[in-house]
């Protein structure tokens, strides 16, 4: 078959699958007039090129095609899942995010199976999923949200107060007023300190933009997170995809970062081999950047003996 036909045969497959979504390969052929055969080897020079993707999941015994981007749109074919398998898409559906030690065994090989649906990804050396529509960094909102919400852990129950019990106090506390300590003036009529609180409210805004700048740094700079591998509260370590090559990324929500900081995110990245890079929200300190523009062309540092 002339080269030309083979081209436009790929593009019309392409316009084919951007028209109708995910296909299986018997139907692709009856839209080109192909035999399976020949339909299957076109394809297949599609998926090498990487301009189309082979589903996981069957229907029946054939995988569906179809063009990177459209992977939402394989939920129109979960009906075809079976027994725990059509579970674990459930579960994974409503609830977005599962951590993988805290679901029973039969989920947890249920869901290896649909790769389709379920994404793995590693936050703090755990594992974790998420469904296929939901991104990595709102499972890290959702976390920093968490972190900055009070949590009861008792509940306290509430009782009336008797006459004698409520004198009693109130003798105690003159008491305690009244008592003299060593080198000290009376405590008297003193005033509670009253502690000053931060606002759990502007806090978790104040983490969520720091998420959002750290997102769309990564978006302009086309850099791929391929897991996270630390999270608190002003720190986030990502292992990252920067061209081909992996790194390690520390962000911090702070203006300043300290020595101590940039040698805990250099270990990190030595422990994996890796090389790393440091955000922040303004400048390195003067002397690590000076520290850092004179190690440059060190080639090494003997001790004389």
């Amino acid at each position: 078959m002339p080269t030309v036909n083979a081209l436009e045969i790929k593009e019309k497959m392409i316009s084919i699958l951007n028209q109708k979504g995910p296909s299986l390969p018997v139907h692709i052929a009856k839209e080109t007039d192909l035999s399976i055969l020949f339909a299957s080897a076109f394809l297949s020079e599609l998926i090498a090129d990487k301009r189309l993707k082979v589903s996981s999941m069957k229907v029946g015994n054939s995988p569906l095609y179809l063009i990177p981007g459209h992977e939402s749109m394989l939920e129109n074919f979960s009906d075809y899942l079976k027994g725990k398998e059509k579970e674990a898409f459930n579960l994974i559906k409503e609830k977005k995010f599962l951590k993988d030690s805290e679901m029973e065994p039969a989920i947890r090989v249920a869901i290896r199976e649909i790769k389709d649906f379920a994404i793995q990804f590693k936050m703090e050396g755990e594992i974790y999923w998420r469904y296929l529509t939901e991104n990595e960094s709102d499972f890290i909102s959702a976390r920093f949200k968490e972190s900055e919400t009070p949590k009861v852990f008792h509940k306290i129950q509430v009782v009336e107060k008797q006459p004698a019990v409520v004198e009693k106090a109130k003798e105690e506390k003159k008491k305690f007023l009244e008592m003299e300590l060593p080198g000290k003036k009376e405590i008297k009529n003193r005033k509670p300190k009253v502690k000053k609180t931060i606002s759990k409210k502007k806090t978790a805004k104040q983490n969520e933009k720091f998420l959002e700048m750290v997102k769309e740094f990564l978006l302009k700079s086309a850099i791929e997170i391929i897991s996270i591998e630390g999270f608190k509260k002003d720190e986030l370590i990502l292992r990252v995809k920067v061209g081909d090559e992996e790194q390690l990324l520390a962000a911090y929500n702070k203006k300043k970062i300290s020595e101590n900081e940039i040698i805990k995110a250099g270990k990190k990245a030595s422990e994996q081999n890796l090389k790393y890079s440091v955000l922040s929200l303004g400048e390195l300190p003067k002397k690590i950047s000076e520290l850092i523009e004179a190690l440059k062309n060190i080639k090494e540092i003997e001790k004389i003996e």
